[in-house]
């Protein structure tokens, strides 16, 4: 009964641990958030990085949002993307598998003496059963924006300021105040 408690603790601590990145500033302390860098008086380089639980659409969405923003503050009414991109970095992590722990003990240790498929594995003949292997994918979104005063230019990658703030906005979840 005590494990199950203890398991029910650890994947509850888990669990608040894995919560997309809030729509912040970027700094040391946050991992991920928006940064900016002025270029023009009308010109910014702006930037929105996620964790690896923020969705691809979350962070162009978050984007655009503090383009809107810029936009606003500076006094402008419109902006227009400049070579929009969204990186993706993927990345794979193996861990033991705990079925495979508990049966050899916590002092089974890796030696590279096993050949299987064309690969050297420490794990034996059973190369690949043993290991839980995850995909950890991040997205990170970044766009020049040109502002603007007056009538928004007819184009695609062209934004009106206050539209994107009035309908992204009530989408934007900050962080919270704990």
């Amino acid at each position: 009964m005590r494990r199950v408690i203890l398991a029910s603790v650890a994947a509850l601590a888990l669990t608040a641990c894995a919560t997309a990145t809030p729509y912040q500033a970027a700094s040391p302390q946050a991992r991920g958030g928006y940064s900016e860098m002025q270029i023009e008086q009308n010109r910014f380089r702006v930037g929105f990085a996620g964790n690896s639980v923020t969705s691809r659409e979350t962070v162009e969405m978050y984007l655009l949002y503090r383009a809107a923003e810029l936009t606003a503050q500076n006094g402008f009414e419109w902006f227009q993307t400049v070579d929009r991109v969204t990186d993706r970095d993927t990345r794979y992590v193996a861990s033991p598998d705990p079925w495979f722990s508990s049966h050899y003990g916590p002092y089974w240790g890796p030696s590279w003496r096993f050949y299987h498929r064309g690969y050297w594995s420490p794990w034996g003949s059973s190369w690949g059963r043993d290991m839980d292997v995850r995909e950890i994918t991040r997205f990170e979104a970044n766009t020049e924006i040109l502002m603007g005063r007056g009538a928004k230019p007819n184009d695609p990658n062209a934004f009106d300021a206050r539209e994107v703030l009035q309908n992204v906005g009530p989408r934007v979840v900050r962080p919270s105040m704990n």
